[in-house]
């Protein structure tokens, strides 16, 4: 996920029950339901852009019809194909083209797919993925984080998973099996540890298997904290421990719970969408 322009006031609260604005009618591919949604986008107009893992296709709904979505790339069986998609899981919107950018795991690559009706195929981005930067229309990246081996040293990580750039073109990274947050700055041969690290369980210190992330342009951090059913918010410059925001009352399907939350998003309202993967379901929790 790249950087989103969201002021969300630091004391800011949201309803401990969530609304579904997608799926929840099970896991299927019908144009109702999600099969593991993995992680999602929210443009401007409020409209959610999901991956749907499983499906493995692009859905879209809009803010208005809470019923239905459309696949919007993909869903063609999974594949290789340009008209295919491999266990997506990651989406986000490059403004100037109009298109979604997808992280097709399952082929190693990065695909482009413009937005606009009708569009049938994609187009190859980057292949034979790592953690590297890459200026659009090239195929050499640059190594930005990591590279040292599978470890928990500052300069390592151990199944990294999702990551987001703020506008410092500040790294931050979901350090996976390591149950923590890393901030790689600009430049840095190291990261930092900005949440958890503190081992996997529950206290509001730890995070177990982390996912999504999202930065405000506060710089407080936001973190889907999967196998602790939770997302919890870490302040600016205080990693020791976050606050839980929204889920943290066990896995479930209630309008108060998550199961396995991967990813999340606000849109510019401050309002914030959870992936909730195990549910099949997108949850909004609207800001107060």
């Amino acid at each position: 996920m790249f950087s989103l322009l969201v002021n969300i006031p630091a004391n800011a609260k949201w309803p401990q029950n969530g609304v579904t604005v997608a799926g929840g009618n099970g896991y299927g591919g019908a144009t109702n339901q999600l099969y593991h949604p993995h992680d999602l986008f929210v443009d401007d107009n409020q409209t959610v852009v999901i991956v749907d893992t499983e499906n493995n296709r692009i859905m879209q709904w809009k803010n208005d019809d809470t019923t239905n979505g459309l696949v919007v790339a993909g869903g063609n069986g999974r594949g290789n194909g340009l008209n295919q998609l491999k266990w997506p899981t990651d989406v986000s919107i490059d403004k100037e083209t109009d298109s979604l950018i997808i992280g097709d795991e399952g082929n190693e690559r990065v695909v482009r797919w413009p937005r606009r009706s009708g569009t049938t195929q994609g187009e190859i981005l980057i292949d034979n993925i790592r953690l590297r930067r890459y200026q659009l229309g090239e195929k050499n990246g640059i190594l930005v984080a990591g590279g040292n081996g599978s470890g928990d040293d500052l300069n390592q990580f151990n199944c990294p998973t999702y990551l987001f750039v703020d506008r410092d073109h500040s790294v931050y990274v979901s350090d996976w099996r390591n149950n923590r947050v890393m901030k790689w700055m600009e430049g840095a041969k190291e990261g930092i540890v900005v949440a958890g690290g503190q081992g996997r369980v529950n206290a509001l210190t730890q995070l177990n298997s982390p996912y999504g992330l999202f930065v405000d342009t506060s710089g407080i951090l936001y973190v889907a904290d999967s196998h602790n059913h939770r997302v919890t918010r870490w302040t600016r410059g205080d990693k020791k421990q976050g606050t839980v925001i929204v889920g943290g009352n066990g896995a479930g399907a209630g309008a108060n719970q998550l199961s396995c939350p991967e990813g999340l998003s606000f849109d510019r309202h401050g309002n914030l969408y959870v992936a909730d993967y195990n549910n099949n379901r997108v949850q909004r929790f609207s800001i107060e």
